[in-house]
């Protein structure tokens, strides 16, 4: 028979998935804080909160395994609740509340308030930017708009997360500013379409505006822009990353494919010669910007033919950063109603192979880095090595540049100048420059 734990209880935040899941867990957290209730990330806790991921096949495979564990260390005795939030819960909560029903409350994106409630904590609406960050003192994710409006045929985001809504300007400076007080020197803004941000709210695209009070953030060094989407990209970013020192020479931009055919099925309402015009528009306008993609393959009625062309233009444009993905077939979208038809080996073959070109395009680009020098900021001490990033680099995607530990103390979360010696396809190593 299972007994009770006696502990006071001690509430264990379990984040899975992306970046935006990562700031939800902490605004909850701060929340919970600000309730006097003993909460933690990822440690030992008789509470559990499992934070979930919904996007992909292996993303709910992992959520769902999570809960399975939770549920048997319930029935253990070791922990004595377990509630589960997020994404998977947002989509799938009728089915998850039938097959696991051990588990004491499911939750969905919106429910922040109710899951505080099962908690034994209210919300507070005052608490703008206060919120327990997860990742290294020196950077934090600033979502600055939940939910999406595009159509894209593969992606299930806007069933999870709704409709595009922007947070106003002065909240997100709020949340800048706090978190440059508690020592935070790198913003990495988010959404599920940056692009996007401000129509609603100010009948225009105002990411510029956004990032010019950004700027004025005492203690913020580095700001980041991630997700953002090919059509209609205001270009006035461009100009605000080239006056201001502050806005990293840096561009995430999911482009997922480009034969004609397979974007149209994707609904992403451009063409590969508007894309490449696109892209061609960023390098004239901010020659040293690093542009990161990502990529899907194996997507229904993808042919030989349409896989050329991708890999191709990926040898063409010769990315510095690129991600690629197999397709997930997702339940509920728009290309559910196809024929999942490229088989799974060939959807990894073809990623394996788009991998292997941007491997080649990385080694050649980081060769030409050797002997230059860079600002890095310091992340975390590794083995024997100190691991920094430029601002050409973000956290866990990109490159890392390594420093001899033996040889060199340096301070985590601070900015440091250093020069290249060596390269691989995906690190750098460097030496502190001396003054």
């Amino acid at each position: 028979m299972r007994t009770k734990t006696r502990k006071k209880n001690k509430i264990n935040v379990i984040t899975l998935g992306c970046s935006k899941n990562v700031y939800d867990s902490e605004v909850l957290m701060g929340q919970l804080k600000a309730n006097n209730k003993d909460v933690v990330h990822e440690e030992e806790g008789n509470v559990v909160v499992i934070n979930t991921c919904g996007f992909i096949d292996n993303a709910k495979e992992q959520s769902v395994n999570t809960i399975l564990d939770a549920v048997k260390q319930k029935e253990e005795g070791i922990i004595d609740k377990v509630f589960v939030t997020g994404c998977l819960s947002e989509r799938y909560k009728p089915d998850l509340q039938k097959d696991i029903p051990e588990v004491d409350q499911y939750f969905g994106t919106t429910e922040l308030p109710s899951l505080l409630k099962a908690l034994g904590a209210d919300y507070k609406h005052e608490l703008v930017g206060e919120r327990v960050t997860t990742t290294p003192k020196n950077y934090a994710y600033l979502k600055i708009a939940e939910g999406c409006d595009r159509p894209c045929s593969f992606c299930a985001i806007p069933l999870m997360r709704g409709k595009h809504r922007s947070t106003p300007i002065e909240d997100i400076v709020a949340d800048a500013k706090s978190l440059a007080a508690n020592g935070v020197k790198e913003l990495i803004l988010i959404a599920q379409d940056l692009t996007y941000y401000g129509l609603d709210l100010y009948k225009k695209r105002n990411l510029a505006e956004l990032l010019r009070e950004l700027v004025k953030v005492e203690g913020i060094e580095w700001i980041r822009l991630h997700y953002a989407f090919p059509t209609g990209f205001p270009m006035d970013v461009l100009d605000v990353m080239n006056e201001e020192p502050k806005i990293c020479n840096y561009l995430d931009i999911p482009l997922q494919h480009i034969s004609d055919k397979i974007l149209k099925s994707m609904r992403r309402g451009t063409t590969q010669e508007k894309t490449t015009k696109l892209l061609k528009e960023f390098r004239a306008k901010v020659p040293t910007m690093a542009i990161r993609t990502t990529l899907i393959v194996g997507y229904p009625g993808e042919t030989e033919e349409d896989f050329q062309i991708l890999k191709q233009w990926v040898k063409d444009m010769r990315f510095e950063r690129l991600g690629c993905f197999t397709y997930s077939h997702e339940e509920n979208t728009h290309a559910y109603n196809l024929e999942d038809d490229v088989p799974e080996d060939v959807k990894q073959d073809r990623a394996n192979q788009i991998m292997e070109i941007q491997g080649q395009i990385s080694w050649e680009l980081n060769q030409q880095h050797i002997g230059k020098e860079f600002k890095v900021v310091i992340d975390r001490k590794e083995g024997g090595y100190f691991v920094g990033r430029t601002e050409f680099d973000s956290p866990d995607v990109d490159n890392e540049v390594l420093i001899d530990a033996e040889k060199h103390y340096l301070k985590t979360a601070e900015f440091v100048t250093v020069k290249i010696t060596e390269a691989s396809d995906f690190d750098l190593y460097a030496e502190p420059v001396i003054n």
